[in-house]
């Protein structure tokens, strides 16, 4: 089965700052989407803040098997609706990917109901990544830890609920850990939060990071049929849940006599 993954982005830094545009001309979204679909089984397009309700609309999301979300300066220039939408599709069983500054998205905090507020450094510092579930999916091909040289500080306390799992930590030359890799699992959807890549380094070129992406896409998608309105709260008649009591006594009467003998 082929998983198809949209890759959603702000497109904003690439537009505005040089250094940025320098190390991803094709764009942050560009740039995943590729090494996304290195891997012959996902097929990745993009997305981005600029195009019409960005880039996911209803018919969008239902194509989507796993959504990517890399924000950052932009996340209150994101629609209320979009962002009810792509939580519906979550719930209904779409699987979503978090990359970096996306922990302060709207979709983000409001799927992990919490700040998602963090202590952070832009100081370009060696991030060193250790695998804390080396037997995990989104692990596969990968062992023990890797670095990154440059890389922005991330650091505790992270306000977000008790994962599912806790797959990566990483520590920082100024001495800072951070859990930064979190799965999630919120109604029919699967959530993985990966916490390397600052726009002014070239993290997404990593040979280790695009594994653990193209890893994250095979764990998140859910072959299983969307949930049509997973927000629904049906009321059963009782005539339909139970019989009247004088119709089922006699019979668990009798079965319960069978039981014994």
């Amino acid at each position: 089965m082929t998983i198809r993954v949209t890759v959603w982005n702000e497109n904003v830094h690439e537009q505005k700052n040089r250094l940025v545009a320098s190390v991803y001309p094709e764009g942050i979204h560009g740039t995943i989407a590729e090494a996304l679909n290195e891997d012959p089984a996902i097929r990745a397009t993009t997305a981005t803040l600029q195009e019409p309700e960005h880039g996911l609309t209803d018919d969008r999301l239902a194509q989507t098997d796993v959504l990517f979300w890399w924000g950052h300066c932009a996340h209150g220039e994101v629609a209320d609706h979009v962002v009810d939408r792509v939580c519906n599709a979550v719930w209904s069983g779409m699987g979503l990917v978090f990359l970096h500054s996306a922990h302060f998205s709207k979709p983000f905090k409001r799927l992990m109901g919490s700040p998602c507020n963090l202590t952070w450094r832009e100081a370009g510092e060696r991030e060193r990544l250790w695998i804390t579930a080396p037997n995990h999916p989104i692990t596969a091909g990968l062992s023990g830890h890797f670095e990154l040289e440059h890389e922005e500080m991330y650091g505790e306390p992270f306000g977000v609920p008790e994962p599912l799992e806790t797959v990566f930590v990483s520590w920082f030359a100024g001495g800072e850990v951070f859990r930064s890799g979190l799965t999630y699992r919120r109604g029919a959807g699967n959530i993985f939060y990966f916490r390397p890549g600052h726009e002014t380094y070239p993290t997404y070129f990593d040979a280790n990071v695009r594994r653990v992406m193209v890893n994250a896409a095979h764990w998140a998608a859910n072959p299983a049929a969307r949930i049509a309105d997973p927000s629904a709260a049906p009321n059963v008649p009782v005539h339909e849940a139970l019989e009247p009591i004088e119709e089922r006594g006699p019979r668990l009467h009798e079965a319960g006599e069978a039981g014994y003998r």
